[in-house]
């Protein structure tokens, strides 16, 4: 059962000061196009993923997970940076268009809900960024160093100068995504448009993701860009020791074992059993934001873990507190940049991409002739983590292209050793969302 306020006083109490901020030195830096997270305090209740927003990025990234990449391979993704971009494509969509995206994409049938949904959610997560930067200036008067989560979330649309987008799709997107139009001239400089998104990008990114769209991707025929990035970057709530690291083995799903670097802590973290898998929550700094693990108990087990991976089974999970002995292995993933489109269409959502031709509807976005219509041409996703001894740094950036035509008890100590494939998330303390996900089946 979770713990209520004051379980959570003498908690703090009675143990050592697991939960105290000020220790933190750790730095979480990453840069994502859709991102979010789960509490710590009060491990998160059911209801609370009932948030519109945060349902849509957690079931679609789970969807999306088991069809990115090979079964046996590294996959990195940010479904909170897809969904964002996304949600501000199906406002402009109608029709059957629509409907497909609203089913693929798990949004509900009020039209309105999910556009303030997405507003709250990108509201909350900045908030919770000036609150932390605020204690953070606040303790350097105590001689305190601890680094602040800083977050940035920027979204924006890069569309043909003089193209007839309707007003209220440009106002909706302005006000609930504070996605601000920028013109371009696609059609008479494709290239330097190009050179343009590809830099906005990399500066919202801190320099972590170049070139989201590939040359010669934009061309005559395009007309509007619709791009999310997030920037964060965090401190563990306790960093790992570097003189604890050493050399051990990371059982690759083949069966062979490799030598990695593995991190090794000891502390009390929330900790559940799955059937075949075990999960463990590692904080960062304010305790907004968790490193989650999920560890198949056998060696070979992620292929039989991973169809049971939901956003209901991680909420609603036994969560306890445990002394857990934790060994896992340093990460860099850097994974290829991925093209969408054809992911998307398998999951149901054709018309969108004009499949058949001519079925593409986005009569919101603007005016749909039969010879002049918006369709999605591409949607690219690209995403970069690091995580070692001093936090995690990762990034991600999404770009759609529209072309024309507990009870408290005493822990329990358990042994965690993260020494062969699992799968691992970021997520939001407040709401669930899922910020990152990611299978890792080698870590070097």
């Amino acid at each position: 059962m979770p713990w209520d306020c004051k379980e959570l006083v003498v908690m703090r109490t009675q143990r050592s000061n697991w939960l105290t901020p000020t220790n933190s030195r750790l730095c979480l830096a990453s840069t994502l196009i859709l991102c979010a997270i789960l509490s710590y305090a009060n491990p998160m209740r059911a209801s609370e993923t009932n948030s519109a927003a945060a349902k849509a990025i957690n079931a679609f990234g789970i969807d999306l997970l088991r069809k990115t990449g090979k079964p046996n391979a590294n996959v990195l993704i940010s479904p909170y940076s897809i969904q964002s971009a996304m949600a501000m494509a199906y406002a402009g969509a109608d029709g059957v268009t629509r409907d497909e995206m609203a089913r693929v994409l798990h949004y509900p049938k009020d039209e309105g809900e999910l556009d303030r949904s997405f507003a709250e959610l990108r509201r909350m997560l900045e908030r919770e960024a000036k609150e932390s930067a605020a204690r953070s200036e606040a303790r350097k008067k105590y001689g305190d160093t601890n680094d602040p989560v800083t977050l940035s979330i920027a979204n924006r649309l890069f569309g043909q100068s003089g193209y007839d987008f309707r007003a209220p799709f440009l106002a909706l997107l302005k006000d609930s995504y504070d996605a601000p139009f920028e013109p371009m001239d696609f059609i008479g400089g494709a290239s330097a448009a190009t050179g343009r998104i590809n830099g906005w990008v990399e500066n919202q990114t801190h320099g972590h993701i170049r070139g989201i769209i590939p040359d010669g991707v934009l061309n005559s025929l395009t007309r509007l860009v619709l791009v999310n990035a997030v920037y964060l970057k965090a401190p563990w709530g306790e960093k790992f020791s570097v003189s604890l690291t050493k050399s051990g083995a990371f059982h690759l799903t083949e069966g062979k074992g490799v030598k990695v670097p593995m991190m090794n802590r000891t502390d009390d973290f929330p900790y559940a059993k799955g059937k075949g898998f075990s999960m463990v929550k590692l904080p960062y700094s304010g305790y907004k934001l968790w490193f989650l693990i999920i560890l198949p108990d056998k060696l070979d087990g992620l292929a039989e873990a991973e169809p049971k991976l939901s956003p209901m089974a991680i909420a609603e999970a036994n969560w306890q507190m445990h002394e857990v002995t934790l060994q896992m292995p340093r990460l860099r993933l850097e994974p290829e940049p991925l093209a969408l489109s054809q992911t998307l269409q398998a999951l149901g959502m054709k018309t969108a991409f004009d499949k058949p031709p001519g079925s593409a509807n986005f009569d919101r976005m603007a005016p749909r002739r039969p010879n002049d219509y918006l369709l999605l041409s591409e949607v690219f996703h690209k995403t970069f983590l690091k995580l070692d001894e001093e936090g995690t740094e990762a990034a991600a950036a999404t770009a759609m292209v529209a072309m024309a035509m507990g009870i408290h008890e005493e822990p329990k100590r358990v042994e965690m050793k993260v020494d062969h494939p699992f799968l691992f998330a970021i997520q939001h303390a407040g709401t669930g969302t899922l910020l990152f996900l990611g299978r890792v089946a080698d870590p070097r």
